[in-house]
């Protein structure tokens, strides 16, 4: 059965959101096409919040044809774009229509760079590499080689395995005619052991990605014990993956020109803020928007010092400053 669901963002569409800066895709619209949070995996650093429908089955979580209305409504002004993104509230591959999309952009739009943000726990699947061989740039994540510390990161399905993701990337490479981008999130003390980088260094050689990025802790996720790596610790983990195509991840720079981005709402936002501390989930149903919209809010508000984060039961928690 299909899900249906209010719009979320404050340009009036359901599945769309955005634009949105990005630390690496530049200003990104977003396509989300699962519901919150539907995902193969519950890692310990998502800032989307804990998994509450982990799983692998495939399916059109939402009406494929309703995504393309949108976005033909949408592009049809043409807008400036440096991606169209396929990222959201959990594991976009899951969705069934995914190629299907992707094609009508490439034939439609020509003129935009497709990316996809996948966790890649779907790419041992032969169809699911068809059907992203149309998106322009796939990132998918490795965090881990070896199976104890990809389960202590990632925490996915009992059916997913580290080295069956290895092998489904490898086959991505070789088959996807266009980039591939690897991301390593690094966590310190779990996966930047010489160990476990000896494993992901191989297994980076394997798979033999356009690049490879490191990230690191942006934003506050699921666990309170990851936290974001020094300087001197990506350097270390760079250095040690020997990669040549690899690159630290900056950290965000607050993007308030982009056309989506609305002086009102920030301070609307502010104004909620300083009358009790709330979530990304409690300011998404306050305002009617997107989590991804109200993070590049609480971004700007955080960078100009107006907001901090507190750690509470419930999740992180914005208060005013």
């Amino acid at each position: 059965m299909l899900l249906h669901r209010l719009p979320v963002s404050n340009m009036g569409f359901s599945y769309l959101f955005g634009p949105v800066p990005s630390r690496r895709l530049g200003v990104s619209l977003g396509i989300d096409l699962v519901p919150l949070k539907t995902c193969s995996y519950n890692c310990v650093y998502c800032e989307c919040g804990k998994t509450t429908d982990l799983k692998v089955e495939r399916k059109e979580y939402f009406p494929t044809a309703e995504i393309i209305l949108e976005l033909d409504e949408y592009l049809s002004t043409r807008p400036n774009l440096d991606f169209i993104t396929f990222a959201g509230s959990g594991e976009p591959t899951l969705h069934m229509g995914l190629g299907e999309i992707a094609r009508h952009i490439r034939e439609r739009y020509p003129e935009y760079r497709i990316a996809l943000l996948t966790n890649g726990s779907l790419l041992p699947d032969p169809e699911v590499r068809r059907e992203v061989a149309d998106i322009h740039v796939v990132i998918p994540s490795l965090d881990a080689a070896s199976e104890r510390v990809f389960k202590k990161i990632d925490r996915p399905c009992a059916s997913l395995s580290a080295a069956a993701i290895i092998d489904g990337l490898v086959a991505l490479k070789q088959e996807h005619p266009g980039e591939v981008w690897l991301e390593i999130f690094v966590i310190p003390g779990v996966n930047d052991t010489d160990e476990e980088l000896a494993l992901l260094a191989d297994a980076v050689r394997r798979i033999a990605p356009d690049l490879v990025q490191l990230n690191g802790l942006d934003r506050p996720g699921i666990a309170d014990w990851v936290r974001a790596p020094t300087e001197a610790e990506m350097t270390r983990v760079r250095d040690r993956l020997g990669y040549p195509a690899t690159e630290i991840v900056k950290s965000p720079t607050t993007r308030t020109d982009i056309p989506s981005f609305s002086q009102d709402t920030l301070e609307s936002i502010l104004l909620i803020i300083r009358r009790r501390p709330s979530t990304i989930e409690d300011l998404a149903r306050i305002c009617g928007l997107h989590p991804n919209e109200i993070r590049k809010y609480t971004d700007t508000l955080a960078t100009e010092g107006l907001i901090a984060e507190r750690f509470e039961e419930r999740g992180v928690f914005y208060v005013s400053v």
